[in-house]
Parts: structure tokens; sequence; C-alpha cells
């Protein structure tokens, strides 16, 4: 976990890129993960922003 949103966010979209499958940055306890999109379970998490590889950015 990490709590620099910008870091962050540029990990993310490397790693939906690399796996080319949806990711999701979500925000838990003051700190910042990211997982498949997928695999993450929205009711325990803020999603802050999810990566679409295929959109080539941001899919919100």
């Amino acid at each position: 976990m990490s709590d620099d949103l910008s870091l962050a966010r540029a990990h993310a979209f490397h790693l939906a890129k690399t796996l080319m499958v949806p990711v999701t940055l979500f925000r838990s306890n003051d700190q910042l993960g990211v997982l498949p999109s997928n695999e993450l379970d929205d009711d325990e998490v803020e999603m802050v922003v999810e990566f679409d590889p295929f959109s080539g950015g941001p899919a919100q």
C-alpha cells in the first residue's frame, strides 16, 4: 500500500497495461492500493479510479 496518489496512479496504469486487465486504485484506512477490478470487493474500500488497458486510461 502507498499514500502517494500520483505514484499509485502511475503504478496502477502500468499494471493495467502489463496485465491487460482493468485494475482499480482504491483507498482503505488512509492508504492506497491496487487490485485487478474483478478481485475487489467494493463494499470494503473507497474506489479512487479504475484503469482499463483497452481504453488507454481511466475508465470512469
